[in-house]
């Protein structure tokens, strides 16, 4: 058993990522900043043009807690996730995607549960979409390379209705709580991944680092995945296998001869071909308003 959530303990430093998030990020920013335990909502914004800034400015102008970040270009997930924690003081940093609305004691719970094990190093939440569907990236297995080129599926794990806390290979970067000193300690996210499995480098780093990653099975969070990358499909799919190659690269990889790396290389990249002319129909209609 966990204590209660001490709403009137403000801990948690919340970053927040945007580009092209204006449709979802007021309801966001405004969940937040109601949330038990929020000391501070910092949002760096990766160069949007659809009135995303504007918005935050909206929210700004009426809780001084909220910070904006206004990058000039769009440098990558990562690098921002970065930028907004180094802004922030409090034990525990939040990464929260754009199209997540937290309830008023998600954070608190999360930080509750954390707090009881010290073995927890990184804790994510039960994830759905808006119809109450769970996303599979939320609790998943260690990314090898068959499962990587699987697919999601093939990385998902199953829930354990059984556990409360239920310790997972890797959560998804969509909403992370996870303590500021270890944060720290890790170098937080490395900036050479530009989009995509930058996460699962994350909780990798944390489970060699001696601590546990987990997901709070009792937690629930709507994710609406994927708002701001729906019009750049094959953009987000290229650093999607640049990022799995490069996690390849970095742990299965270092043990792999010349030949695996050879067919490891040719596997995503030929993959991605495979899917390319499906990526440019989506982002042709897309473009065309289809």
């Amino acid at each position: 058993m966990i204590s209660s959530p001490d709403s009137a303990v403000r801990d948690i430093d919340a970053v927040v990522v945007t580009y092209r998030s204006a449709s979802t990020i007021e309801a966001c920013l405004d969940a937040l900043l109601a949330a038990d335990g929020v000391a501070s909502v910092t949002v760096v914004d990766n160069a949007s043009d659809d009135g995303t800034r504007a918005r935050v400015e909206a929210v700004q102008a009426r809780d001084a807690r909220l910070r904006l970040i206004a990058n000039g270009g769009n440098p990558g997930f990562g690098t921002a996730c970065n930028q907004g924690a180094a802004r922030g003081g409090a034990a525990w940093v939040a990464l929260v995607n754009p199209d997540c609305v937290v309830a008023p004691d998600t954070l608190s719970r999360l930080r509750a549960h954390a707090g009881a094990d010290p073995d927890i190093g990184l804790l994510g939440a039960d994830l759905v979409d808006a119809a109450g569907v769970r996303d599979g990236a939320a609790r998943r297995r260690e990314p090898t390379l068959a499962a990587m080129l699987g697919g999601g599926a093939a990385l998902a794990l199953p829930v354990d209705a059984g556990a409360t806390l239920q310790r997972v290979d890797a959560c998804s970067g969509a909403l992370m709580l996870i303590p500021r000193a270890l944060y720290a300690q890790l170098g937080g996210f490395d900036e050479g991944y530009r989009l995509h499995a930058e996460d699962l480098d994350l909780c990798r780093r944390v489970r060699e680092a001696g601590r546990v990653v987990a997901v709070a099975n009792d937690v629930r969070v709507v994710h609406l995945r994927g708002v701001s990358s729906r019009s750049r499909p094959v953009f987000v799919e290229w650093h999607k296998h640049r990022g799995l190659w490069r996690y390849f690269a970095r742990f299965e990889g270092r043990s792999a001869g010349p030949a695996k790396r050879l067919f490891a290389r040719a596997a995503i990249w030929g993959h991605f071909a495979l899917i390319l002319p499906r990526l440019l129909w989506r982002q042709l209609r897309a473009r065309n308003g289809a």
